[in-house]
């Protein structure tokens, strides 16, 4: 068992670990991790190589379950990463428990090497901290969302990163948490979105849906910079506040 570490020293662990995370995001992760006790459920659906894993790990108390849902293929990785490479994959995997190993955590993880629609028989009982980072797509994410999220204990979270970010999982939301009476948005750090298990009233509902929509000047924000990068127009993407070539996140 790994001895709990600071929030700076765990930020420091994953700074070489490759992965799209920023430090706010970081932040939402390890608190809503360390909030757990012992007897919790957290599941990741989506590790790459461990970056976002490494830190709820790192935070969670002794005798909280640690799960990870990633099948390691070679898809859904990156930006237009979206085809299977399984030599890819394995390189991921491969990475994935180094770092993971070298973080001191990889005793606290159990890793299901599967699809995250193919692993609900691998993960028993409810879920109290549920992080989705999986296919960015439409249908595979609100799949997610639905059927992982219908897991989550009454109480418990949801995060979903490339929230208001990416378009499929934009519209997944849409589909799902927008007109949902079960989710409480709580607020986001860049494109990870905060929910939280809830039964809404009507005119908690509404307030929510309004909530969530005055998110979506930031997501059109966010395609128009991801058309630009595309098209190599990189220096256009400042007008918009983007200072890097990397996709926002």
């Amino acid at each position: 068992m790994s001895e709990r570490r600071s929030f700076p020293d765990v930020l420091a662990q994953v700074a070489q670990v490759e992965g799209w995370m920023t430090d706010d995001q970081a932040r939402r992760l390890h608190d809503r991790a360390v909030e757990l006790g012992p007897g919790a459920r957290i599941v990741e659906i989506g590790s790459f190589r461990g970056r976002s894993l490494i830190v709820l790990a790192s935070a969670a108390a002794e005798g909280v379950e640690v799960v990870s849902i990633d099948p390691h293929a070679g898809s859904d990785r990156g930006p237009q990463e979206i085809e299977a490479d399984q030599a890819r994959g394995d390189d991921d995997h491969s990475v994935y428990n180094r770092n993971l190993a070298e973080a001191g955590v990889r005793d606290r993880v159990t890793h299901v090497r599967r699809m995250s629609d193919e692993a609900h028989d691998d993960v028993e009982g409810e879920i109290d901290l549920l992080y989705i980072d999986g296919a960015h797509r439409f249908s595979p994410a609100r799949a997610d969302i639905v059927d992982w999220g219908n897991r989550v204990s009454g109480g418990g979270t949801m995060l979903i990163h490339d929230s208001f970010s990416s378009i499929g999982v934009t519209l997944a939301l849409m589909s799902t948490t927008f007109i949902s009476g079960e989710w409480r948005y709580v607020g986001r750090s860049q494109s990870m979105a905060e929910y939280r298990r809830e039964h809404l009233t009507p005119a908690e509902r509404v307030t929510d849906l309004a909530r969530q929509a005055l998110q979506l000047p930031w997501f059109v924000r966010n395609v128009v910079i991801k058309v630009l990068l595309t098209a190599k127009l990189h220096s256009l993407t400042r007008l918009l506040g983007h200072r890097t070539r990397d996709w926002p996140y």
